[in-house]
């Protein structure tokens, strides 16, 4: 970080939002290797 920022911390909505997007990423790479499980079994 830059000695010039504000080093004020991201709001608590912005926090939100990025705890969100981290699960569903989690979600999303779970059900990917879930289906490719599943595509390669069945295939």
């Amino acid at each position: 970080m830059l000695w010039s920022d504000p080093s004020d911390d991201p709001s608590e909505e912005l926090r939100k939002a990025e705890a969100m997007l981290r699960r569903a990423g989690i979600v999303l790479a779970v059900a990917a290797v879930l289906l490719l499980l599943l595509l390669g079994l069945s295939g």
